[in-house]
């Protein structure tokens, strides 16, 4: 048996999120059936990380044990064959050492949040960004973003569903820059909590807009309540970067 370990990238759109889901099709489900198709074995699919409903991956790290011989590449072209035309693509393969684990062998994971700062409807970008028509003040919004990173108790910004054991998380970076009418967000942790990243998003966005003061973030974290939370951002705009792992 091979342990393969696969780069995706999946425009979230489509589907429930990254796992298996009992009411809709998931990027595991394709995976898993696109490898059943290929090699004739059932397989679970492991995954550094997890992805809710229209969030996307530009890099998302996972693997698939599989005993029918292969090599990376064949295994990487039968797939992309078998994904089409879900918009799913292997970008790379390679065997992994039967010890290595997508999720647990993961030190750090990066995720990167696009906002459109403009009037204009979206095009384009629609699915792939949130839209927010009001100027934001890009720099408010990155000195507020600096009381988040840390080790914090971020209850605040944790979902009622998040399954972690603990609220306390420490983030390594969070960052927020103008490219045009583009706002990008950056943040950088070892693991997060669910729906973590789109609502720290969402009350930087009331920074930006003026609603709140730059202190506000800082309050809403101490609070250490979900009530506290200005705004969870949408989806669409969300995007997993990257996997770390100590032998890359």
């Amino acid at each position: 048996m091979t342990r393969f370990a696969l780069t995706l990238e999946f425009d979230g759109g489509p589907f429930m999120g990254l796992q298996r889901q009992a009411h809709g099709p998931s990027v595991q489900q394709a995976l898993e059936e696109a490898v059943m198709a290929v090699t004739g074995e059932t397989v679970v699919m492991h995954a550094a990380g997890r992805t809710d409903a229209g969030v996307h991956a530009l890099a998302m790290k996972v693997h698939v044990d599989i005993t029918k011989p292969f090599t990376p590449f064949r295994l990487m072209e039968a797939l992309n064959a078998r994904l089409r035309p879900a918009p799913i693509a292997v970008l790379a393969c390679r065997a992994a050492p039967d010890d290595w684990h997508a999720r647990f062998s993961c030190v750090g994971r990066a995720y990167l949040y696009r906002i459109v700062n403009r009037r204009a409807p979206l095009t384009l970008e629609r699915g792939r960004a949130w839209q927010v028509a009001k100027l934001l003040d890009e720099a408010a919004m990155h000195r507020a973003a600096q009381a988040l990173v840390g080790r914090h108790d971020f209850t605040t910004f944790r979902s009622a569903h998040c399954q972690a054991q603990s609220p306390v998380k420490t983030l390594d970076r969070l960052s927020v820059e103008r490219e045009g009418d583009m706002v990008l967000i950056e943040a950088e942790a070892r693991s997060f909590l669910h729906h973590q990243v789109r609502s720290m998003v969402g009350c930087l966005a009331m920074v930006g807009l003026g609603r709140w003061r730059e202190e506000q973030l800082r309050e809403a974290l101490e609070a250490r309540d979900r009530q506290a939370l200005g705004l969870n951002a949408p989806p669409d705009g969300l995007y997993f970067v990257r996997a770390v792992y100590p032998d890359e």
